[in-house]
């Protein structure tokens, strides 16, 4: 999973780079030259789209979206599997009805053949069927997670569901960062009370 966000990290940050250069150039063509290179802001709104539905899937699989986990840890167990199972069941509800909305939209642009108000009046339908493939990986695996929640939650297996699918803690998220740092050969400073 850790080689699957680092490529997509990768990948979204050369994509980024690459509109930010492309949207820089553009503006000082504009500025200077009194020319445009068409298309630019269309490239980024879909960039945007796409990158954004992906990045769900990938925050949902690295534990990443933000839960308010103020009390979570103090609470007892059962508390906080009633709380990790509400949290995936919403976020697979939202899933869903993110991708019944994009289907919606879809089904719509190829109806009424759109097209992008730009120079190259881009069929809307082409850049909406990623974006809906990309909500609908998300759909997916926020679905399958919300069934394992209640699986794990009806066969009385709260350790493990606490462990899979609890909010990520400081102390979690530190021992991650650590331990990346120890991969890449950085020499991680002692902290206070620890010995090497």
């Amino acid at each position: 999973m850790k080689n699957l966000e680092k490529v997509a990290a990768m990948l979204f940050g050369v994509v980024f780079v690459l509109l930010s250069f492309a949207v820089a150039v553009e503006t000082t063509m504009r500025k200077v030259f009194n020319v445009s290179l068409q298309g630019v802001d269309e490239l980024g709104g879909y960039a945007l789209a796409v990158g954004a539905s992906l990045a769900f899937t990938l925050a949902l699989l690295s534990r990443a979206h933000i839960r308010i986990d103020l009390i979570h840890d103090r609470l007892p167990q059962g508390p906080r599997v009633v709380l990790n199972v509400l949290a995936m069941l919403t976020i697979a509800a939202t899933a869903l009805l993110f991708l019944a909305m994009a289907f919606y939209s879809l089904r719509d642009s190829i109806a009424l053949n759109s097209t992008a108000q730009t120079p190259w009046a881009t069929p809307i339908k082409y850049p909406q069927m990623v974006w809906f493939a990309c909500l609908g990986l998300f759909a997916a695996v926020a679905a399958g997670y919300a069934a394992r929640v209640l699986w794990l939650a009806f066969t009385g297996r709260s350790e493990i569901l606490l462990r899979d699918y609890s909010p990520r803690g400081a102390k979690e998220e530190l021992k991650e960062e650590l331990d990346d740092a120890k991969a890449r050969g950085v020499d991680v400073a002692v902290l206070p009370g620890k010995s090497k």
